[in-house]
């Protein structure tokens, strides 16, 4: 090789590693201290904090979109959510999202869940995110806030935010990094510190997060991100001792987990889970079980992309919800009464398709 081609392969090779470096924007990450708030975050590749007051908004600001910037507050504690429910005239529910912010950010204006202010417009309507809030996409941290803001709002309006834990979620907390963005890496050092200890559950998310349930039931609904298989099914937990159970392993390396870690952390798993679609399908007895089980007649999950989602299966039994948001197709599913839509972020909306003839 000559010397000039040597050379220029190198400036090459330092200019990817210094592009995958920059941070446009990341954060804000919050922590508390004594009676201050800490506010770290990246803006334009700088590290920047803000020593804030218990009562003082936060802000959350986007480089490039300035008209996308909201503010939230803290709350004073994080309290487990029921893990059953009464019925509910209207819902929207989705997942995988992943930190596409535009993506989630347009399906809710597109739907009427809130305005381009962020403000709730949902009246008494109830959002279901059946999990993976993390990983891949490059907003997850102001995706996890609008949430936590979400939360709020609905609540003084008459509705409600459901945030369901996925796989890539519990792997974040238990420090498995294989599908993380390489942005996130780079936040850390940037702020000094190692990417867990930005989501540790001394952290405000990480409190937060730690708060979620596996599993929720809404009427005659099941909501979850992967399935419920066999194993867990078998079990005489009900969803409140499931999500116990759940919640008792969040943030523990697979590697320490013990045998009922295993169960319920690992592929047998309600964030694991691939039983419902492929080839190698669990029988529909399995299915009617589970509904028999937890008193319902439908269990929707995200977690697997099919050709057809969003889609029904097993007679309407079972729902898929996850679609590729990384390649543009945003979509959801909205339920008016007794009536299944498939919507987009355009406001598009069609009766909920079959996606297989079982």
């Amino acid at each position: 090789m000559n010397l000039i081609k040597y050379l220029t392969l190198n400036i090459i090779l330092l200019y990817s590693l210094s592009s995958a470096a920059q941070v446009e924007q990341d954060g804000p990450y919050v922590s508390r201290l004594d009676k201050k708030i800490i506010s770290r975050y990246i803006l334009n590749d700088e590290s920047k904090t803000d020593t804030l007051n218990e009562k003082d908004p936060i802000q959350v600001r986007f480089a490039k979109h300035k008209d996308w910037d909201f503010s939230f507050k803290l709350r004073s504690s994080y309290v487990v959510q029921p893990s059953s429910y009464k019925s509910v005239e209207k819902m929207l529910v989705l997942s995988d999202i992943e930190g596409e912010f535009e993506a989630f950010r347009a399906l809710m204006i597109a739907n009427q869940v809130m305005d381009e202010k962020y403000n709730w417009i949902f009246g008494k309507g109830h959002l279901v995110i059946c999990g993976d809030l993390f990983d891949r996409g490059k907003e997850v941290v102001p995706y996890l806030w609008l949430l936590y803001k979400l939360e709020e709002d609905a609540v003084k309006k008459g509705g409600f935010v459901h945030v369901l834990l996925g796989n890539h979620d519990v792997m974040n907390m238990a420090g498995d990094l294989r599908y993380l963005a390489p942005k996130y890496p780079a936040s850390a050092k940037l702020l000094g510190l190692e990417y867990e200890e930005l989501i540790a559950e001394d952290t405000e998310i990480g409190k937060w997060l730690r708060s979620k349930n596996a599993i929720e039931k809404i009427s005659d609904k099941l909501f979850l991100h992967a399935g419920i298989s066999p194993e867990i099914n078998a079990t005489d937990l009900s969803l409140a001792q499931i999500n116990d159970k759940c919640r008792s392993y969040y943030g523990i390396s697979t590697k320490k987990l013990d045998e009922e870690g295993k169960k319920f952390m690992s592929s047998k798993g309600p964030f694991w889970y691939r039983g419902y679609f492929g080839d190698d399908r669990t029988e529909v007895a399995t299915v009617d079980s589970t509904l028999k089980k937890f008193g319902v007649k439908q269990i929707l999950v995200g977690h697997t992309i099919t050709e057809q989602n969003i889609a029904a299966y097993y007679n309407y039994k079972i729902i898929g919800v996850d679609v590729n948001q990384h390649k543009g197709n945003r979509k959801a599913v909205i339920f008016n009464g007794k009536q299944a839509y498939v919507v987009d972020d355009k406001g598009n909306r069609k009766p909920l398709d079959v996606g297989d003839k079982n």
